[in-house]
Parts: structure tokens; sequence; C-alpha cells
């Protein structure tokens, strides 16, 4: 599904390469017609037409300054607790099993990384995975329509994608922002120092803007 790499790369920060790209994206979309593109004209718009920089300024207040709108998926469903650790090491082993290494440059559960694996995989496994993160999705849906943003629609697609609804019990969880507590910084340090797989040139998994 060529589709969920043009919508992680709609979700990746601002930059020049984007911007030359989103007629490419829309394209993409529009032709496997896996999802309605039309309420994702708002944000080809905002992208095409915006200043960079504030484009980029945006981005920054929205995902990176704004924790309830992270896209590291598991910071909603474990924050600092040790079962993150242990998550991001199974997700690593889920890439390895389809054929993708891990370099480390980003955090394999970095929303636009993911959805990159996801256009690599046969797209029964790519829904079914899809189906697994749903109420992260949703969460992250929701909190970006509250405050108007057309990143929304992003998320909206790839919620439509997922094989199944979310899960009732985990999306009420995160939308309260409940998450273990965290384990000592020790055991954390401890979880974090797997040996990592490596992503070759050739695995393509790295995410572009271009598709």
């Amino acid at each position: 599904m060529r589709s969920c790499r043009a919508l992680g790369a709609l979700l990746s920060h601002p930059s020049n390469d984007l911007i030359a790209a989103i007629d490419e994206l829309r394209a993409v979309l529009a032709a496997e017609g896996l999802v309605d593109i039309r309420p994702l004209e708002p944000l080809f718009a905002s992208l095409k037409d915006g200043d960079l920089l504030d484009l980029q300024d945006a981005y920054f207040s929205l995902f990176d300054n704004t924790r309830s709108l992270s896209l590291h998926m598991y910071e909603h469903v474990w924050g600092e607790a040790r079962e993150r650790g242990q998550a991001m090491v199974r997700l690593q082993t889920v890439f390895a099993l389809h054929g993708c290494a891990y370099d480390g440059t980003e955090l394999p559960d970095y929303l636009p990384l993911f959805c990159e694996f996801l256009s690599l995989i046969a797209p029964a496994a790519a829904r079914a995975l899809l189906g697994d993160a749903a109420a992260v999705l949703e969460v992250l849906r929701a909190r970006l329509q509250r405050r108007g943003s057309p990143y929304a629609a992003v998320l909206a697609a790839l919620v439509a994608l997922a094989a199944r609804k979310p899960d009732p019990a985990l999306l009420e969880r995160i939308s309260k922002g409940e998450t273990p507590d965290a384990e000592t910084f020790d055991e954390i340090d401890r979880l974090w120092a797997e040996e990592p797989v490596l992503f070759t040139p050739d695995a393509g998994c790295q995410p572009t803007a271009a598709v």
C-alpha cells in the first residue's frame, strides 16, 4: 500500500522536498483509491502554499512541543514505563521478520517511519498492524481535530485503513492520558541497551517525502 508511505510522508517534518512532492503524494493516494483524499485537500494546500518557516513552526508546536500529540505511538500507551522499551524491541523484531532492519536514526514507533514500513509489506499485514495501533491513531485524530488542524485528516485516513476498529478500553485509557508509571532510570536504560538491527541501503525503510 503506497498510500501508507504517502500518508507517512505527510506527517513528516515540513521541508522543501516534501512541498515539492505534494502533487505526487496526492496522485498516489488518488490512484490507489484506498482513502478519500477530499479531507486531505486543506493539508495539501497548506503545505503547498504556506511559508516553509511558518509550516515548520506550526509542526514543531503541534508534534514536537506537545506531548499529547507526539508521533511516537508508544508514548501514548506506555509513557515512560519499562514496558515501552520492551514494546519497542518487539516492534524492531516485527520489522526484521518482514525483511526490514532498523538503523536507530528514529525510534521504530515514530509514525512516519511506521507508515513507511507498512508500505513495504503485504496489505493484509499492514492493515493488521494498523489495527494494533488504531486506538493511538484515533486519539491523535480527535486531538488534532479539536485543534482544527488539517493533519487530523491524515490520522483519519490511517484509521480507515486499519483492519479493525480501536479497542474501546484502550481508547478510553489513552484518551484520559493514563499511562503506567515509569520504573527507575537504570531499568529504562537497560531496556534501551538492546543491540539494534541495522537497515541496509537496499531495505528502503527510511521515510522520505517522495513515493
